[in-house]
């Protein structure tokens, strides 16, 4: 009897134990059927995301209720797919140690960015500021939009 390869218990040989192990391997993760139904879940979402498009969504004139839909929406099928087609349902827990601190940071990273955004009109050149949308645009446009479908109309 040697001392050195895979471990077995009494009455197996290492070729049983590679086995027993590929065998546990497949059925962990839940067969075909499972990816199916995820695969069906992920069209049904899907066609979630597109419904937001029809004739037939109640809150049109809210597009804000649209795009929030829509987000979690994609979270959730960003979900399914992170969880069963890249199989990290199935990791064993180190998975955390990744994925809690880059979470972390992205969601601090994201927070610092909030007063660059909402102070970047305060402190503009001069060139700039000539070139910067105003309100006052934005109702010339849709005037001159409103003249111009007017003038196709006749």
């Amino acid at each position: 009897m040697s001392d050195h390869g895979p471990i077995t218990r009494p009455g197996e040989t290492a070729d049983d134990t590679l086995q027993h192990a590929h065998d546990d391997h497949e059925h962990g993760h839940g067969g075909v059927g499972k990816y199916l139904l995820v695969f069906a879940a992920l069209c049904f979402l899907t066609t979630m995301s597109f419904f937001t498009y029809s004739e037939a969504w109640p809150w049109k004139d809210q597009p804000q209720v649209g795009w929030t839909f829509m987000m979690a929406v994609s979270c959730t099928k960003a979900l399914l797919v992170i969880l069963f087609f890249m199989h990290v349902l199935w990791e064993a827990n180190w998975k955390y140690v990744l994925t809690i601190p880059a979470a972390m940071m992205a969601l601090f990273l994201a927070i610092m960015l909030i007063p660059d955004i909402g102070f970047r009109n305060r402190m503009v050149s001069q060139e700039r500021a000539v070139h910067m949308a105003r309100p006052s645009d934005l109702e010339l446009l849709q005037r001159a939009g409103a003249e111009a479908n007017g003038a196709t109309a006749h």
